[in-house]
This record gives C-alpha cells, sequence and structure tokens, in this order.
C-alpha cells in the first residue's frame, strides 16, 4: 500500500534471502525510503542473511537511498541494477557476479589442407596484415560448440561442423577486470564459398596451413604457436580432443553438454572422425 512504512513485497530464497518484488516498489522516493527501512527491520528480525534489490532502469530515481540505507551494487544489465545487502554481522557470503567471459577460437581446415583465415577489422590486430583463425565471444545462454559454428558462420557465411575442443586457456584482467575462458576448437568447413561480413571483418580466405604457419607473428606469440601446433597435431592424429554429449535426465540444465576425451574413454569406437 501507500501508507508510510508499507513493507516492500518479496519472496525467500533457500539460503535465508529475500528477492525484493520489483513490481511492488513504489515509484516516489520518499515513499520507497520509508518502506525499505521498514522492510530492513522486518528483515533483522527475521534473521534474514541478503537482501536481493532489483532496480529497473525506469527506476533509478530509487538508487541513491538504497545506497544510503546500506546496499551496494552487485551487477548491471541494460535494464536493471541489482543491488545487495548483507544483514547479518561479519562478512558476507554472497555468490559473487559473473566473474568469466568464454571466447571461442575456430581452426577450420578443409580437404586442401588450407586453413580459414582472417584479418580483423578492429582489435588489437586490426591494420598489421596478420591472418588469423576466427575468435570471438559466446553469448549468454550459448553452447561452446554453437559459438564457434556462429561465428565461422556469422563473419564468413562458411557452414562448418564442429569437431572437437582441443584446449582452452584461462586468462585474467581482461575486459572490465573479469577472467576470461578462451577454447581452442576444431572444426571441419561443409561449405566452401567465403562471403566475408564487412562490419566485422577485413579480409577472409582460405590460405595453405604452410603459408599460415609463415607467418611472423608466431615467432612473437608462443601462445598463439602452441595453439596451431595443437591443431595441426590433432589433425595429423598426434593426439586427441574433447568431444561432447548431451547430458540429460539427472542435470538441473536440460540442455547441459559435457566435454571429454572420448578416444581414451570409449576406445577408438569413440574417436570424433575428422
Amino acid at each position: 500500500g501507500d501508507e508510510a512504512g508499507a513493507t516492500l513485497s518479496g519472496r525467500y530464497d533457500s539460503y535465508e534471502g529475500v528477492i525484493v518484488d520489483p513490481r511492488s516498489l513504489p515509484s516516489d522516493g520518499s515513499t520507497f525510503k520509508k518502506s525499505l527501512m521498514a522492510s530492513i527491520a522486518q528483515w533483522r528480525r527475521e534473521r534474514k542473511h541478503c537482501i536481493w534489490l532489483k532496480l529497473p532502469i525506469e527506476n533509478v530515481n530509487l538508487v541513491e537511498a538504497a545506497v544510503a540505507a546500506g546496499f551496494r551494487y552487485h551487477h548491471a544489465e541494460p535494464a536493471y541494477l541489482m543491488l545487495t545487502l548483507w544483514l547479518p554481522d561479519g562478512p558476507g557470503t554472497l555468490p559473487p557476479n559473473a566473474s568469466h567471459q568464454v571466447g571461442v577460437g575456430a581452426f577450420v581446415l578443409n580437404d586442401k589442407n588450407e586453413i580459414l583465415a582472417v584479418q580483423e577489422k578492429n582489435g588489437p590486430l586490426k591494420g598489421t596484415g596478420v591472418w588469423k583463425m576466427p575468435t570471438g565471444l559466446t553469448n549468454q545462454g550459448e553452447d561452446i560448440f554453437d559459438g564457434a559454428i556462429r561465428e565461422v558462420k556469422g563473419d564468413h557465411q562458411v557452414d562448418a561442423r564442429f569437431l572437437e575442443v582441443v584446449g582452452f586457456r584461462q586468462g585474467h584482467q581482461v575486459a572490465f577486470d573479469k577472467s576470461d575462458l578462451f577454447f581452442l576448437c576444431i572444426l571441419r568447413p561443409t561449405s566452401t564459398e567465403i562471403v566475408a561480413q564487412e562490419s566485422e571483418i577485413a579480409a577472409a580466405k582460405w590460405m595453405p596451413i604452410s603459408e599460415f604457419r609463415a607467418q611472423p607473428i608466431f615467432n612473437q606469440r608462443p601462445t598463439m604457436l602452441k595453439m596451431l601446433e595443437i591443431c595441426l597435431a590433432r589433425v595429423e592424429g598426434r593426439c586427441k580432443g574433447f568431444g561432447f554429449d548431451p547430458i540429460h535426465p539427472d542435470s538441473l540444465n536440460p540442455n547441459s553438454y559435457f566435454y571429454y576425451n572420448q578416444v581414451d574413454f570409449a576406445g577408438e569406437q569413440g574417436q570424433t572422425k575428422l
């Protein structure tokens, strides 16, 4: 209701927390402040731990009162800001905001031993003349293999079949001080014509692997060289990567995938065909 000090609506989670219903927020700042103070007193009496306050962007005027009441920023998305308040004494045990972004690199080799090579229109290699594998970030809710397929299809209009993850790299202090997981994937093309997406890619072509490997950049960037060598070793049968299987009935997420070395686990019959 609108009377002073009416408590905010919300639901309790399984961790002694309270998730405030954004639809219950009064639009008026002074009304919100009174309701918030009454609510905090109530939650303290109930010995609740964490209060999650999601403020839709149209409620931006309420941020100042929430911060004054002790709330702190947890994370932001385009349409809302999430704030939290830890009520018990001592350090909080809140789950942090997402700590990593996930990138993919696509090693795409055709039947002529040519690699799909691109020159970036943006990024650190822009204007250097360096040819590299297609790379990009996965979207929220997108699987690693789908992200690799989309990057190859979206930027170059090449259809490809995902085969394996051959390795991954973890980096830190990357974007917005977050960490970064980069999964190196091997794909086989199922179409040959390249149509480069001009907004993202300066140039793209099928390049003989020997010519690609001969670029001076590989002498300057040992990580890039190691990744290329692992891909070539996989193609030549000198090592095995990680295929994937869907995990269904007992998983919380019905579309979950588990990546593992199927060859060592199942023998040669489990091998992903290159």
